[in-house]
């Protein structure tokens, strides 16, 4: 047996030794199949399902009184989950509330913060955020008549894969208005150092948010005492929410009296927000930040997924899921990272540096690599030019998986397996 194959057995010994093991089993595990793209879309759980159900039960037998009869009122749901979701991100109960998408969020909070004034016009993001953001800060500048060639500063990166948060500290001065930063970038998985930047922004007198997309869920954060201003979140990557569950948001406490950027009725003040008053007086909370009804259907998997988060633990779900990326980068630089195969690693090593899943990099064969291993009934996927990135999920994934994808992308080499799949992209990688 190969030092490769003994690998095997030591996959086997975390998986024994592993104490989140028997929550595996609270998820649907797709037959046949390694499933290593939670960070895109999270499996489901099985309670979330008679969640779903439960909802349209209430629909059928309590038609307009579910608002207010129940099991979770709906009228009240976006609080009730925040409430639930702000010990995982490190908040007070009332500085999250669930509500509207990613992208409606940031635009309700960067619209709340970005106030350009005299030469403090600009708004910090990076070269490497998800294009989405970067979109609606250009059309955030536009709507308070900047420009965003000269108001949006973009951090550069050095490598093509990471930030370096000196040099995001260095492009904050007084013409900066507004940060916003990831907390982990998408493509490579780096974490960034989200407690230092928010100082840095504060001392130099720049607000500062985060898109934490990619750790809500697989990173303990703790927003409150670091004294982040603002920050969101989906709810469908590792909260396991489901496809185009709703959003969250955070907002410090020290800013529940500012005017919301966007204002909408569900931010009313809650116990007069059947008054029908023509002026506007929003929630002294996170809920203040509320804009239309709130997806009930669509939230009705939520309770069951944070119910196992809460179950787990954040810490817990933070330590295996390092241990599972951990033995992967163990495999890939072991065995992988020499000819024939050429794979490497961009997630930084450093645990402070790494979110829940890694960029595994090849130069020139990456997207049909990709395929092969989806043909292999092995579920990652793919970040142009050249990055695989793979999520093996602490709440549902074993060591003895993060192996056979090991194994996968040994053997897709070897056989030169990849060139039987075209060169061009489908249309969602």
């Amino acid at each position: 047996m190969g030092k490769f194959e003994e690998m095997r057995a030591k996959a086997e010994f975390l998986d024994a030794r592993d104490s989140l093991r028997t929550f595996r089993e609270r998820f649907v595990i797709p037959q046949g199949r390694i499933y290593m793209d939670g960070n895109s879309l999270g499996l489901p759980p099985r309670e979330s399902i008679e969640g779903v159900l439960r909802v349209l039960d209430e629909w059928k037998t309590l038609n307009i009184d579910g608002w207010l009869e129940g099991r979770i009122p709906w009228f009240t749901l976006p609080e009730e989950m925040g409430r639930r979701m702000a010990p995982l991100v490190g908040a007070l109960p009332e500085e999250v509330v669930m509500s509207g998408s990613t992208t409606s969020n940031l635009h309700s909070l960067v619209l709340t913060f970005y106030q350009p004034e005299g030469k403090r016009r600009k708004i910090l993001a990076d070269e490497l955020n998800f294009p989405s953001d970067l979109y609606a800060l250009e059309s955030e500048i536009r709507l308070k008549g900047g420009d965003p060639a000269e108001d949006l500063v973009l951090a550069r990166s050095r490598d093509g894969s990471t930030l370096e948060e000196s040099d995001l500290i260095g492009l904050m001065d007084d013409t900066v208005s507004v940060a916003l930063l990831p907390s982990v970038l998408y493509r490579s998985g780096q974490l960034l150092d989200m407690e230092r930047l928010t100082r840095a922004a504060h001392e130099k007198g720049i607000f500062i948010g985060f898109d934490c997309a990619h750790s809500a869920g697989s990173v303990p954060h703790r927003l409150h005492e670091w004294d982040v201003d603002f920050a969101f979140w989906c709810s469908y990557k590792h909260l396991n929410g489901g496809p185009g569950s709703p959003a969250f948001l955070f907002l410090n406490e020290r800013h529940f009296g500012r005017e919301p950027g966007l204002a909408g009725w569900f931010g009313y003040v809650k116990d007069r927000q059947f008054d029908m008053k023509i002026d506007f007086e929003h929630a002294k909370s996170a809920g203040g930040w509320q804009l239309g009804t709130p997806s009930v259907l669509s939230a009705a998997t939520l309770e069951a997924a944070l119910k196992i988060q809460e179950e787990a633990g954040i810490d817990r779900i933070r330590e295996k899921s390092l241990q599972l990326t951990d033995f992967l980068i163990e495999l890939v630089d072991g065995f992988l990272s020499g000819q024939p195969y050429g794979y490497s690693v961009a997630t930084p090593r450093e645990h402070g540096r790494r979110g829940g899943h890694l960029a595994i990099e090849h130069a020139a064969e990456a997207w049909r690599i990709c395929c092969a291993l989806k043909a292999r009934g092995i579920v990652p996927d793919f970040r142009p030019p050249s990055v695989i990135r793979v999520a093996p999920v602490a709440l549902y994934n074993t060591f003895s998986e993060v192996w056979e994808v090991a194994r996968a992308l040994k053997e897709i080499i070897e056989s030169r397996e990849y060139e039987r799949f075209p060169k061009e992209r489908s249309a969602v990688s």
